[in-house]
């Protein structure tokens, strides 16, 4: 039988333009993954990274008060303030170099502004599968960017409140790359199993043979290691995620 330190390292590339777009005029947004009116068999989730939606609002515009149950919503701001408040009584802003985390769960009612009224602003969401529905829903957020590292991966994310970064019910790790150009590391993937979704943020990046630019995102398995090479300045985020999806989907 095939190990997996013999067997050869799969991906898939999803290039930028190849995303589901949508542009509503106070929001213009692009799905890496099926989403609203985009829906494509091919492109449902990568284990179990079900969303990751890269999204302009206009200033003081946002998403209204809506509902969500039993996902890890992770929010990443590039650019601007998004204000956001739930039925947990969470408010507060969150802006670039800042990441907020919340839990589903069991259900809560979320709404996102655009905090300021004169400028657009960016930010990612991303939706992650839980390991178990019925949870406690519970939101919480964090500035990051005073623990940036320079040509290292700087982990924001991870399963274990002890860690580094913020935590989410999944063995699930987020880091962040900002890399120079010419600059290259290793990144090993956290547990067996799991697979890791690249998306450049900005500049560009090589992987094996695959170069990729800004917004580009490649998900990768089968392997226990990678090589990020930066070939221009470039900012990368990483989701190191379980390949196989839990059991309830199925129930």
């Amino acid at each position: 039988m095939e190990t997996l330190k013999e067997s050869k390292m799969k991906t898939v590339y999803h290039p930028a333009g190849s995303r589901g777009h949508a542009n509503h005029g106070w929001l213009d947004t692009y799905h890496s993954f099926s989403f609203a009116n985009y829906q494509n068999r091919e492109r449902m989730n990568f284990g179990v990274l079900r969303v990751l939606n890269d999204d302009t609002v206009q200033g003081g515009m946002g998403f209204g008060s809506h509902p969500h149950r039993d996902m890890e919503i992770v929010s990443i701001p590039l650019e601007g303030a998004l204000e956001h408040k739930d039925s947990t009584g969470t408010i507060g802003v969150i802006q670039k170099g800042e990441i907020q985390v919340m839990t589903a769960g069991s259900g809560v009612m979320h709404s996102e502004y655009n905090h300021n009224k004169h400028q657009e602003m960016k930010f990612l969401q991303i939706w992650v599968f839980p390991r178990q529905t019925g949870l406690t829903p519970r939101g919480e957020q964090m500035r990051i960017a005073d623990n940036a590292k320079k040509n290292d991966f700087q982990q924001i994310v991870s399963p274990d409140k002890n860690e580094e970064g913020l935590w989410i019910n999944q063995d699930a790790w987020f880091s962040l790359a900002d890399f120079d150009k010419g600059n290259s590391k290793e990144y090993t993937i956290k547990k067996e199993g799991n697979g890791v979704y690249v998306f450049v943020i900005k500049g560009w990046a090589q992987i094996g043979e695959q170069l990729l630019g800004q917004r580009d995102g490649l998900g990768i398995w089968n392997t226990k290691s990678f090589i990020v090479e930066a070939a221009e300045d470039a900012e990368i985020l990483l989701i190191d995620i379980p390949m196989q999806l839990p059991e309830y989907l199925f129930s």
